[in-house]
């Protein structure tokens, strides 16, 4: 059982705290970056819908290249030094098999992750992404743990 505030965010949305709290989210094609400070305990998480903002209407974190530097700021506000960050990374599963043999959706939102945190240096320390499960998780920010759980794929 974690103690402290748990706090769950849906796609859009990001969320910086510190230990002890948990942050969670449901994933399927989407893409949570979590991030943490060991020496702060601070920790945020996001959860974005597609990868790129297209340059219409305004600028939202559902767009990875919007969510994850908005994420890296936000920790920067607490207080936390980059050099400090560590990254895990989550979702983009594959959620449609019938589609066509083009790159998913899922694929490229966990590229644009994965692209934008070598920009910034900051290592990925943990991954479970792609295959064809949802996933549900909570980012425990006492220990930087993740509990994962995959969602039950149903065929209709």
């Amino acid at each position: 059982m974690i103690e402290g505030n748990s706090t769950f965010i849906h796609v859009g949305q990001i969320h910086v705290d510190v230990a002890p709290a948990s942050i969670s989210t449901i994933l399927g094609s989407c893409v949570a970056v979590c991030l943490y400070d060991r020496k702060s305990g601070i920790g945020g998480m996001n959860h974005y819908l597609l990868p790129f903002w297209n340059g219409n209407s305004l600028q939202s974190p559902k767009f990875g290249n919007i969510a994850i530097p908005k994420l890296i700021e936000s920790m920067l506000e607490r207080g936390v030094n980059i050099k400090n960050m560590e990254a895990k990374i989550f979702g983009g599963a594959s959620m449609n098999i019938s589609a066509s043999s083009n790159m998913m959706i899922g694929e490229k939102n966990i590229l644009v992750a994965r692209e934008i945190l070598k920009e910034y240096r900051i290592p990925i320390v943990a991954e479970d992404v792609g295959r064809e499960n949802g996933r549900k998780i909570q980012f425990n920010l006492q220990n930087a743990k993740v509990l994962l759980k995959y969602t039950i794929k149903v065929h209709v």
